[in-house]
């Protein structure tokens, strides 16, 4: 007894649509990783300017509570921008979360310390913390899904694979924007305001980010 199985398409090349669909959504979502982990590469003079009335040891623990808040909530975010993605499509959800990290990083980046604005700075702080792990809880799996909604037969586990190395490619871009940034401008004015820059740079990437999003088409299964 013979058993029916889908093509297999495991020999051609990607085409030029695949490769756009797995630039287009890797792209997104390396600067979205960019925005998550600025904040980690930098938390212990974030510690200093938001949580400035502890002592040194508390203000670390607190600035890294912080940063596990936006991973706390990121399940949510898969949940919420998922169904969100099945109600409206993929390419608008991706807007909106891409939307949501961007602006939220860029906010970081101007916010005022404790010293101007008392507890409303680490309030703020851990809002937008949170928000950042929502949008990338929704960009990380909805990236996946809409790549495995374009790739052939036999091919999803390759194409989607490439979404995973968005992390580290996120991680190595902070690292050398945050050196670039400290080594031009010295030590002492980057604990002081150039810790701000990698954060307000990141609306120029988000504004490639969202152009890029807008060339994408919605996903062949959402059309269906």
């Amino acid at each position: 007894m013979s058993t029916a199985t889908a093509p297999v398409e495991r020999k051609r090349p990607m085409t030029k649509e695949e490769r756009k669909v797995i630039l287009a959504s890797s792209a997104g979502t390396i600067f979205e990783w960019y925005d998550f982990y600025l904040y980690g590469s930098l938390a212990a003079i974030i510690g200093a300017q938001f949580f400035s009335s502890f002592p040194e040891a508390t203000r670390n623990v607190f600035a890294l509570l912080a940063f596990a808040a936006g991973f706390l909530v990121r399940p949510f975010g898969a949940l919420v921008f998922g169904r969100l993605g099945d109600l409206v499509g993929r390419k608008y959800t991706f807007l909106i979360t891409i939307l949501i990290m961007g602006i939220s990083t860029f906010v970081v980046g101007l916010l005022p310390s404790y010293e101007t604005i008392g507890w409303l700075a680490p309030v703020t702080l851990i809002a937008l913390r949170m928000l950042q792990g929502l949008a990338l809880g929704g960009e990380y799996g909805g990236a996946v899904v809409y790549v495995a909604e374009h790739a052939p037969n036999g091919r999803r586990g390759y194409f989607t694979s490439w979404i995973q190395t968005t992390a580290t490619l996120g991680l190595l871009l902070s690292l050398m924007v945050i050196l670039s940034v400290r080594t031009y401008v010295g030590e002492d004015a980057f604990k002081s305001w150039g810790w701000r820059i990698p954060f307000l740079l990141s609306i120029f990437l988000l504004g490639i980010s969202v152009w890029i999003r807008l060339q994408m088409e919605e996903s062949p299964a959402f059309k269906k």
